[in-house]
């Protein structure tokens, strides 16, 4: 195989609970993935003489601090094979903004050249591999819904379906997730986000009473246009709103597409907005 062309999508986070600080450094938490494939980022995979990373967004670093290029020196690593590859980046989520964009190309990365180059990695490992490039990046070598443990890296798949528009708004401020993680209060708590869900779908009314970010408090503090956005959705009929991930990305579910396109017309000409649409 000498070409691959794969969608990396982006997540939101329905809730995100941060339990406790491990020895480790890192957080144990507890969270619902949710799979936004109509917002992704596309990769291709080329092979080549030598390796080659292009990406379309000229702030994003195209060294070994960018997460694909990790990948693909973590897997010559792992299977002591040379991958000369061209990879090319069409950067369409948002960067540091709680979607998942970067963990998501790595698991594409991950995927594509396990696939390209016959390394013949299974799903199990490649988890282990996602696990060290990040704590997202496991959920996107599936990217269904699920709920996430322990560093978000121990899934559990959800049976869920959201079958209304969600509107997807980041205001162009980046949150540094370590930064965020250092301003948290980590506290335990026992919750099981099957019980948000019924017959498959979220019930709205037990997500507004009972799911959290418990990043928001200190970014809505911070920035309180974030807090604001928060605020228009829910104002203007959001069944559901939340910031995803540690921000600065909030989202809203909505009774139907017309709602939400008239709420996306009250913001920002310069912030980036999407609807998301079961039925596209």
């Amino acid at each position: 195989m000498r070409f691959i062309e794969i969608k990396a999508p982006a997540k939101i986070n329905i809730g995100l609970f941060i339990l406790s600080k491990r020895a480790d450094g890192y957080h144990n938490l507890l969270t619902l993935f949710y799979p936004i494939h109509d917002l992704f980022d596309l990769l291709t995979f080329e092979r080549s003489s030598a390796f080659e990373f292009i990406c379309s967004e000229k702030n994003i670093p195209c060294d070994e601090n960018n997460l694909v290029v990790k990948a693909k020196s973590l897997l010559e690593k792992v299977s002591g094979k040379s991958i000369n590859v061209k990879i090319t980046l069409d950067k369409r989520i948002p960067s540091q903004a709680g979607l998942g964009g970067g963990s998501s190309d790595a698991a594409a990365a991950l995927i594509s050249l396990n696939e390209m180059f016959q390394l013949n990695l299974k799903y199990e490992q490649l988890l282990e591999l996602a696990l060290q490039l990040g704590s997202d990046v496991p959920f996107f070598i599936k990217a269904r819904p699920a709920i996430g443990r322990s560093r978000g890296e121990i899934l559990q798949l959800a049976a869920l379906e959201i079958n209304e528009p969600i509107l997807i708004i980041n205001p162009g401020i980046n949150i540094s997730t370590k930064e965020a993680f250092a301003k948290i209060n980590p506290h335990e708590r026992n919750f099981d986000f099957t019980s948000v869900i019924k017959n498959g779908t979220p019930d709205y009314s037990l997500l507004k009473e009972k799911v959290t970010n418990d990043f928001e408090e200190h970014v809505f503090e911070l920035y309180p246009e974030i807090k604001r956005l928060k605020e228009i959705l829910y104002t203007n009929g959001a069944l559901f709103s939340l910031m995803s991930g540690s921000g600065s990305t909030v989202y809203g579910i909505f009774p139907d597409v017309e709602s939400a396109e008239r709420v996306k017309e009250l913001l920002p000409k310069n912030y980036f907005c999407l609807i998301s649409n079961p039925d596209r």
